[in-house]
């Protein structure tokens, strides 16, 4: 079984776009019918962001900490404990392509980071993008960590220590932890998924806030 692991903090603006490019991505022909097992970790939510994952026919986790690395640490935990060979992570404000899940598996390796693209600048001035894009590894071999673009095989995530608790940079301490397990990782711009640079950001720290500290003089 494959486990997609979602974290959400009131998120039902945009978490239907997401659910529906996962189920889209778990119907690939290429998985040869394995099962997906997509799991919303709804993490102290108080709008209606468990209704959306509900009527998308994912499975629902509560948490109240208000911390995304506790929150993909539960998540994954409850993937695990249910059969899960393989965990992929995205974010609520994300949406991956239908060959995110095939492209993952295909590299045949213990951890697969890849890129992301924004999908709308309208919300920052011209030279947020232009910084941004002189900065950003589009390719091959890049080194970017994002919580909205990993996969990680199980046993590989179970030597690592999996996800710290942590408000933020949980991916990328993961990542480093893998990397000194000896974890074979490839990094790759082959599955790139389509994320927001919103200015509402959920992490401290985290993507949204970098994009945004991009608007400094």
């Amino acid at each position: 079984m494959i486990g997609v692991l979602v974290p959400a903090h009131n998120e039902e603006k945009v978490l239907g776009d997401c659910l529906r490019s996962l189920r889209e991505a778990a119907r690939h022909p290429g998985l040869d019918a394995e099962p997906v097992c997509i799991l919303v970790v709804l993490d102290a939510c108080s709008d209606g962001s468990e209704a959306v994952a509900r009527a998308a026919g994912a499975e629902v986790l509560h948490v109240g900490r208000r911390n995304v690395g506790h929150a993909r640490r539960e998540g994954a935990e409850w993937l695990l404990q249910r059969g899960a060979r393989w965990l992929a992570c995205t974010d609520a404000d994300s949406c991956v392509s239908r060959e995110w899940l095939v492209r993952q598996l295909a590299f045949d390796a213990e951890a697969v980071c890849g890129t992301v693209r924004v999908g709308d600048w309208s919300n920052h001035a011209p030279q947020v993008r232009r910084r941004y894009l002189e900065l950003y590894q589009s390719r091959e071999d890049h080194r970017h960590v994002h919580g909205a673009n990993l996969g990680i095989c199980a046993r590989a995530y179970r030597r690592a220590g999996g996800f710290r608790p942590l408000p933020s940079d949980e991916d990328v301490h993961l990542v480093r932890d893998l990397e000194r397990s000896g974890a074979r990782i490839v990094w790759t711009h082959q599955t790139c998924v389509t994320t927001s640079a919103r200015h509402d950001f959920r992490a401290p720290g985290g993507f949204g806030e970098f994009v945004q500290s991009l608007a400094a003089p």
